[in-house]
């Protein structure tokens, strides 16, 4: 089965390392994604993990990921994922991969989001394009906050 990705980019009017700390900063990561919890240990061989739910013991989900690049301010890959949902596991197997790149721009610096390694099959097409949407909504959701300390 072959596979497909997403890419997305947009501006922001922070420089880039306080662009690349919005990635790496659980505070941050909260405050944009909405998540109920963020733990990040930045570094190569670190992890990225982060829950959404209102019940700690038991969350609606949980992302974690292997940091394999951090390169301040302008790379951070995230691979070996591993999702949970209380609805159950994924239906299928997924090697994703995440990379973001921030790159200067005359706004501040551009967030550029590829998200690679899902499944190119009618069965997952509702999932990518739940993915799809879900890159949308959460870019958009960094703008705002991005805005919102950018001032």
């Amino acid at each position: 089965m072959g596979t497909r990705c997403i890419e997305r980019e947009i501006e922001v009017p922070t420089g880039l390392q306080r662009t690349f700390d919005l990635l790496v900063t659980p505070s941050a990561i909260r405050a944009w994604w909405q998540a109920s919890r963020v733990i990040v240990l930045a570094q190569p061989g670190g992890t990225w993990a982060a829950t959404w739910g209102e019940d700690e013991d038991c969350p609606d989900y949980v992302t974690v990921a292997t940091v394999e690049v951090h390169e301040p301010p302008r790379r951070l890959v995230l691979g070996d994922y591993r999702y949970a949902a209380r609805s159950g596991p994924l239906p299928f197997e997924m090697d994703a991969r995440v990379e973001f790149e921030v790159l200067p721009s005359s706004q501040g610096s551009l967030l550029r989001v590829t998200q690679s390694g899902l499944p190119d099959d009618p069965s997952t097409d509702g999932f990518y394009a739940g993915c799809v949407q879900g890159w949308s909504d959460t870019l958009g959701s960094l703008l705002a906050y991005t805005r919102s300390i950018a001032g």
